[in-house]
């Protein structure tokens, strides 16, 4: 399970740091997914913008998904699960994660490994605007958040 585990982040950290790269088809034109998340963070009212880089079928059942994930100075993501697992990726900036009744502080080149099903949230820790690269492995056909109640 390691080995899984520690190829998906792989995967995901190649992804990130490629971005740059596959933004631009050989044509000249960028690829829109990639343009899309190189582009500056249009947040909503709560300080926070999701920009989806990957979808992709992974095994019959599930399905692998990337998403960048920005807070604003202050904002946060409130208690929330995922139907599958998430690693996220800090880019840049201090995360707060809170699960499990604890508090994980994450700075921009760490990574937490968050289980299926785990209630957990975040909240941008620093001054200034704060980024991950989430990559999640949840069922097909189900939200990627479930939100708290």
């Amino acid at each position: 399970m390691k080995t899984n585990i520690q190829a998906l982040l792989g995967a995901a950290l190649l992804t990130a740091l490629s971005a740059p790269a596959l933004a631009q088809h050989a044509s000249g034109q960028q690829h829109p997914v990639a343009a899309a998340a190189l582009a500056a963070p249009k947040f909503d009212a709560k300080g926070i913008a999701r920009t989806e880089t990957v979808r992709s079928k992974f095994d019959a059942a599930r399905e692998a998904i990337q998403v960048r994930v920005d807070f604003a100075p202050g904002a946060a993501f409130p208690k929330h699960s995922h139907p599958g697992v998430e690693i996220a990726y800090v880019l840049n900036g201090t995360i707060d994660y809170e699960l499990n009744g604890k508090t994980v502080r994450l700075q921009a080149g760490e990574s937490i490994y968050i289980p299926a099903g785990t209630v957990h949230s975040a909240r941008n820790a620093g001054a200034g605007i704060t980024s991950e690269l989430a990559t999640y492995v949840v069922e097909r056909n189900k939200p990627i958040v479930i939100l708290d109640h």
